[in-house]
């Protein structure tokens, strides 16, 4: 899936010249955590987050407060230069983008113009849009060896039952680096028939653990 299949497209922005107050305004109207600073030409130059204006504004209890800091320019504040993407990158990318460097968004960049944004929120809601874990249904997780043919012999069981599968996630097997862990989602609140049948077929079920199906 492609960044520009989730980027919001209506993006706020303010420019370097914008004062702190501006961001503080624009950010309460909206209900954004964070602001994309455009250049004069409309390049991106810079990000603000909320988390910059809570370490810049005087704090209620501090009677020294200087409220000239509430005029400051977001160029003194914000974050220069920063990290963003393309439309025509992979989310995955950008999942490894936000969980390296630790932020909160990433703006979409095309021909030096900011075309896009996407949060955290935004990469949580597809994820899960992407396994179903919205719809009704189970989740199965089955221990296979990491050899190549697998998950179709797995499928294969699913097939047999006509149980429809809303997703399948593999994790590596923490226990075991020759094995995998395939964690299933199937559109059924009542799984026990396929489990027999993953479990006759040879298949380690880790979960759920339903004690009195034969292995």
């Amino acid at each position: 899936m492609l960044i520009e299949e989730i980027m919001k497209r209506k993006v706020i922005t303010l420019t370097e010249e914008h004062t702190i107050s501006d961001a503080i305004t624009r950010m309460k109207e909206e209900k954004i955590r964070h602001l994309p600073i455009l250049s004069v030409a409309g390049e991106l130059v810079g990000i603000v987050s909320d988390r910059d204006l809570k370490e810049v504004i005087p704090s209620l209890f501090n009677d020294a407060s200087n409220e000239n800091v509430y005029n400051q320019p977001l160029s003194a504040i914000m974050t220069k230069n920063p990290i963003h993407a393309h439309p025509m990158d992979f989310v995955e990318e950008a999942a490894v983008i936000f969980y390296d460097n630790q932020i909160g968004c990433l703006p979409i960049v095309s021909n030096k113009q900011l075309v896009g944004i996407i949060t955290e929120t935004d990469l949580l809601y597809k994820y899960i849009e992407l396994t179903g874990a919205h719809q009704p249904g189970s989740q199965i997780e089955v221990r296979v060896p990491n050899i190549p043919g697998i998950l179709f012999e797995v499928s294969k069981v699913f097939h047999e039952h006509k149980m429809n599968i809303l997703s399948v996630l593999v994790y590596p097997d923490k226990e075991h680096e020759d094995n995998k862990i395939l964690v299933i989602r199937v559109k059924t609140m009542n799984p026990l028939n396929v489990i027999k049948g993953l479990r006759t077929s040879g298949f380690e079920v880790l979960w759920p653990n339903v004690p009195g199906i034969d292995q």
